[in-house]
């Protein structure tokens, strides 16, 4: 169905539900969570060890640039591998449209069928699709394979964006220390870290439409428990080395 003839809310739903399945959420939340949380961790880890405010800095800068790095690779070779994976089916699909578009044709109509239409016109509508051969891939892939091609996204769209918002979520624990040091810079960081998470949890549960307070609490836990966590190891291993 053409985006005009949508309501509002059928344009906002189908954006929304776009978004999810290209992975952009899933892009979005992990770069951000990951940047808040492993990025405090490790600031607060190597903070407890004793060591000088310009050490904890550099550890905590080249955490995220070591991390965006790793999460843009890793989204790019998803959303990549997910696109050839789109292509080969796409090119085996086309091959045997030769030799085999009649038998395809009934499994479009068995599909529509088993959709609620009714078998005969179902049969008349997987024949009316089959008249232009792209029309009737898209609707085959989509319909009886289950994949489609407006879901799969762009693997450098998906890196850069990864990039970026593991970036931001990195540099909130780090903020701190750009100015100051010790217990003051470290406590500021788990603050920082803290409140961010609030907001990226409140923002997940409120996109999911669950409860927001639930949200915010859940990912506080998180951050608050990894950083007690780290603390706690850095603390020891400072303690032994010294």
């Amino acid at each position: 169905m053409p985006d005009s003839h949508l309501s509002a809310t059928s344009k906002q739903l189908k954006q929304r539900a776009l978004l999810v399945q290209r992975g952009g959420v899933r892009a979005a939340v992990l770069g951000v969570n990951d940047g808040l949380v492993s990025t405090v961790c490790l600031v607060v880890g190597v903070a407890a060890t004793g060591a000088q405010a310009s050490t904890v800095l550099v550890t905590g800068l080249a955490g995220l640039l070591a991390g965006a790095i790793s999460m843009a690779a890793g989204e790019w070779i998803s959303v990549k591998a997910q696109v050839e994976l789109f292509e080969g089916v796409l090119a085996d699909l086309r091959a045997s449209m030769h030799d085999e578009k009649a038998h395809l044709v009934h499994s479009l109509a068995h599909t529509l069928a088993g959709g609620g239409m009714e078998i005969k016109t179902a049969h008349q509508a997987s024949k009316d699709i089959a008249r232009n051969d792209e029309h009737f891939i898209a609707i085959y892939t989509s319909q009886v394979i289950g994949m489609n091609k407006d879901e799969l996204g762009s693997p450098w769209r998906a890196a850069i964006a990864s990039f970026a918002l593991f970036a931001v979520g990195a540099l909130v624990p780090i903020l701190p220390w750009l100015v100051g040091g010790g217990m003051l810079a470290l406590v500021a960081s788990v603050i920082a870290t803290s409140l961010s998470g609030l907001v990226v949890g409140g923002y997940i549960a409120r996109s999911s439409g669950k409860s927001i307070p639930y949200g915010s609490l859940r990912q506080l836990l998180i951050i608050l428990g990894s950083s007690f966590v780290t603390y706690g190891i850095g603390y020891i291993f400072g303690v032994s080395v010294s």
